[in-house]
């Protein structure tokens, strides 16, 4: 079995990352921007049924800073980089979120290349593919594509892993000196939550099943964390996934409103409060008058977008979980801590 770091581990997908390589046997290291945290990223790990006693290591590391890195990556084989700044509001500063998300990922790759680490596995994102075109693509986005970073529609949260994505095969093609480079581009990542630090992913389902009097004309690509998680291990060893990008997409995208029917058929009385109409996009423009966060989505209104994972099917064997299943499992595990925590 191998030495693993895995950047973020108190993140949704990190968690997840750190669980399925403890299960396959794997020797885990991961960084939090604060070792204060550790005894809480244990339990919560723990709870999820992990044995973190023999086989975790915690190093203290942060994205802008260039101590605690080289500690931390000694003796990997592989690094799974994940940590990367999604806030759910808007910054006030887009260099809030593009500093560290590329200065981050290049402080990981070069800690990385120093340590003689094979191969490394960056999360990037779905945001780095479909977005900044004036006119919506006709067929599905994949790995060939990439996001115009000066498109209109660009948010800060979109640039930043554009940039930070286009920043790591940058550093490979010119620093890289012999080791490797394996991306995942997943879409919006639901799935079971392992805590109530959501994700702001996971805050779109819970707001909907908390009651919403409308959804915007909006429409989400969906993949369960589980095989997010699943698809980074098998980029991190399979030989054909070296020097290529993963689009992390389980099936067509979905509308909003597709989601919030799914809650209602599946989740009982949990899903009874989720959103029955589309909100008319002139509505959704005068919210935006008074919430930021909503004026970033109006460039995406009415636009249905979609992917193909056919890459990762071909090329690794990858199986998601349908759409709807994604769905269930985030909310099931959203009533679960809440009746836990109750």
């Amino acid at each position: 079995m191998s030495t693993v770091l895995v950047t973020g581990g108190s993140g949704f997908i990190g968690g997840h990352c750190i669980l399925q390589l403890l299960a396959a046997g794997h020797e885990v290291r991961t960084t939090v921007r604060n070792l204060q945290r550790e005894a809480e990223v244990r339990a919560v790990l723990d709870k999820a049924g992990a044995d973190t006693k023999e086989r975790l290591r915690f190093f203290a590391a942060d994205l802008e800073n260039d101590k605690g890195w080289a500690e931390a990556v000694a003796g990997c084989e592989y690094v799974l980089h994940v940590a990367s700044p999604f806030p759910p509001g808007v910054p006030k500063d887009e260099n809030e979120l593009i500093v560290p998300a590329r200065e981050g990922a290049l402080r990981a790759l070069r800690a990385s290349r120093d340590a003689g680490v094979k191969r490394v596995v960056l999360t990037s994102s779905f945001a780095a593919i479909g977005y900044g075109r004036d006119i919506p693509k006709p067929t599905p986005y994949d790995e060939t594509d990439w996001t115009d970073p000066v498109g209109a529609d660009v948010s800060p949260y979109v640039k930043s892993k554009t940039l930070a994505e286009r920043a790591a095969w940058d550093f490979m093609a010119k620093e890289g000196r012999g080791m490797e480079l394996a991306v995942v581009n997943p879409v919006a990542v639901l799935g079971p939550v392992l805590s109530r630090d959501l994700s702001t992913s996971i805050l779109i389902v819970q707001r909907m099943m908390k009651g919403m009097p409308g959804v915007p004309n909006l429409y989400f690509g969906v993949v369960d964390v589980r095989d997010v998680a699943d698809l980074h291990l098998r980029a991190m060893v399979h030989p054909a996934a070296k020097g290529e990008r993963f689009l992390a997409v389980a099936g067509d995208f979905m509308s909003m409103l597709q989601i919030a029917q799914v809650l209602r058929s599946r989740l009982g009385a949990a899903g009874r409060k989720a959103p029955t109409r589309q909100l008319p996009d002139w509505l959704v423009r005068l919210a935006s008058m008074f919430d930021p966060a909503v004026k970033l989505a109006l460039p995406e209104l009415g636009k249905p977008k979609n992917g193909t994972n056919a890459k990762a099917r071909r090329l690794l064997g990858w199986e998601p979980r349908s759409n709807e299943e994604a769905v269930v499992a985030a909310a099931q595990s959203l009533v679960q801590i809440e009746f836990a925590n109750r």
